[in-house]
């Protein structure tokens, strides 16, 4: 059974945030799906990581190619995971459900703190995981360095 960690954003963009983040589930072995909810602001990510510093690639691709299968990350609007993936990462209120968080190894929520509606909805997901029983962690960052806000273990 997955976990899901809710990343609030009060200090970082979710650009930085992702730049961390990615590395990190690659290293773990994971491939990557990053869902969100508008093709536009996938396309800017994708060229954000190609322009990366080249010692850092992260091999990378949109959804709708031929190779979405051999993709190590994935972005997409969509809710399937062609490239196998053990890690979401759902930004700009992208959605992930129960039963999805259960197959995962992580779901990783992004959510920028000075949104309300972005707040909103991650409260929402994080009550409809942890409700079904998904370990979940909140990290905020306001206090200029990421630190645990709140867990809820799995039940």
């Amino acid at each position: 059974m997955g976990e899901a960690r809710f990343y609030h954003l009060t200090r970082s963009g979710q650009d930085a945030v992702l730049a961390q983040l990615l590395p990190r589930s690659l290293q773990s072995g994971w491939h990557v799906v990053v869902r969100g909810c508008d093709s536009a602001r996938l396309d800017h990510i994708d060229r954000m990581l190609w322009l990366g510093a080249e010692e850092g690639f992260l091999p990378h691709g949109l959804a709708g190619g031929p190779n979405d299968a051999l993709q190590p990350i994935l972005l997409t609007t969509g809710t399937d995971r062609p490239n196998g993936a053990q890690c979401l990462m759902c930004i700009d209120g992208a959605p992930v459900e129960p039963e999805e968080a259960r197959g995962l190894e992580r779901v990783c929520v992004i959510f920028d703190g000075s949104d309300p509606a972005a707040r909103d909805v991650a409260r929402d997901q994080w009550r409809r995981l942890t409700g079904a029983g998904i370990a979940a962690e909140y990290w905020s960052e306001e206090s200029g360095r990421w630190q645990k806000k709140a867990e809820s273990r799995s039940g």
